[in-house]
């Protein structure tokens, strides 16, 4: 058979280089420069700044500044997955649950100019200053204070837990961390601070006391015996650890307390770092989280997990708010995101603080007319917000939702 197929080629030299030099049309250009700039521009943007561009408020001043960080939605990730038994004794059960209790964090990252463009308007995302972000703390003191708050909420929360399951724990109290500085005189609005104790000038946020005079000082009580017998005014040799830094010995001149001029005080609020003794070894695996707005749904997660029932009532629920040893339920902050956060989770149950301001009826006088009701409708599935104030009130609020009662254990 013979092969019929031709084809065509160019005729000579010169028709090959005609067909070379022929044109690219004008508009294939200019989508080929268009994506360039593009390209180029989502590049630039992703690496400039946001606080070249963005601002918000700073409530403590009244004024306009650079906003470099937004508050944005995190996780919400199971509290029953963290919660860690070490040895546990025979005679102590460890019941399963039908679902979990979930906890929700929010973050604050630094924006570049890609990121505000894209999140300007979004009810959840939340400018910050840097004073927004880190107060007036450096950021190492902010981050010890978190995570030491985040210690005590896991402690408050094993300690509420045995106790609502019938076992007997006990406090014991802790060393003696800074967490503010007092100040003396605060301006009228009571966001700055006029005049400091003079202890500002030589003790920080986070600071651990150690010692005063050579005497040790191991906890609140001994402080307070320590300081007895001296008066306002007096200097004294105190040791202190500074994280990042390490044992310093500084010279504090000693006040009065504002509510007590008799009381000799140093000048500052101590965190609460008593620690639990339990009968056995219960911890929740916080990782790096910080902060106490998980101490709820710790304590609830932990009271399911030693006690017959289910608390859940075989649905998931999610959980923020402080608690302290008194199972009083304080406010967090970030609830916006938090129920954006709840929301992509798939979770529908969001137990919250009754505190929380954004739950409150807006005056009639004010530009925030969205509070409940868009925290409610944020997003394409519906959260339903459970506020409580005590942890009374939020076993009570599992129980309408279709939890067991607790039923405790009768340790042997």
């Amino acid at each position: 058979m013979t092969d019929t197929t031709t084809k065509t080629v160019p005729s000579s030299t010169d028709e090959v280089v005609a067909a070379a030099a022929r044109p690219t049309p004008w508009w294939a250009v200019a989508v080929a420069v268009v994506a360039i700039v593009v390209l180029v521009t989502v590049a630039v943007s992703s690496i400039v700044p946001a606080q070249w561009f963005a601002e918000t408020e700073n409530r403590r001043l009244g004024e306009l500044q650079p906003a470099p960080f937004a508050r944005i939605p995190a996780s919400a990730e199971s509290v029953n997955d963290r919660v860690v038994f070490t040895d546990l004794p025979a005679d102590v059960p460890r019941f399963e649950t039908a679902a979990d209790f979930f906890f929700v964090t929010v973050s604050a990252p630094q924006q570049s100019l890609l990121s505000w463009l894209l999140g300007r308007g979004e009810p959840t995302v939340d400018l910050l200053t840097e004073e927004d972000k880190f107060g007036r703390r450096t950021p190492s003191q902010n981050r010890q204070i978190s995570l030491q708050q985040m210690r005590t909420a896991t402690q408050e929360a094993q300690y509420l837990a045995l106790l609502a399951a019938g076992y007997e724990p006990t406090i014991e109290p802790g060393e003696v961390v800074v967490q503010d500085v007092l100040c003396r005189v605060p301006d009228d609005n009571g966001f700055d601070c006029i005049e400091s104790f003079p202890s500002d000038d030589e003790i920080d946020p986070a600071d651990t006391i150690l010692e005063i005079d050579g005497a040790p000082v191991g906890n609140l009580a001994q402080l307070s015996e320590e300081l007895a017998g001296r008066s306002p005014g007096d200097l004294v040799d105190m040791k202190i650890r500074r994280p990042d830094v390490g044992v310093l010995d500084v010279t504090v001149e000693l006040s009065s307390a504002p509510d007590d001029p008799d009381r000799t005080i140093v000048g500052f609020i101590p965190f609460d770092t008593a620690t639990v003794d339990l009968p056995f070894d219960v911890s929740v695996d916080t990782g790096a989280i910080g902060g106490p707005s998980a101490g709820l749904a710790f304590t609830l997660a932990l009271i399911d997990e030693l006690t017959d029932g289910d608390l859940t009532g075989g649905r998931n629920i999610a959980v923020t708010g402080t608690i302290d040893l008194e199972g009083n339920v304080g406010p967090i902050g970030g609830l916006e995101q938090k129920v954006h956060a709840v929301q992509q989770h798939g979770v529908d149950v969001f137990i919250v603080p009754a505190g929380q301001s954004e739950l409150a009826e807006p005056d009639a006088d004010s530009d925030d007319v969205c509070r409940i009701d868009c925290l409610r409708d944020a997003g394409d599935g519906e959260v339903e917000l459970v506020p409580v104030a005590t942890l009374d009130e939020a076993l009570a609020a599992l129980l309408e939702l279709g939890g067991d009662p607790i039923e405790q254990v009768t340790p042997s």
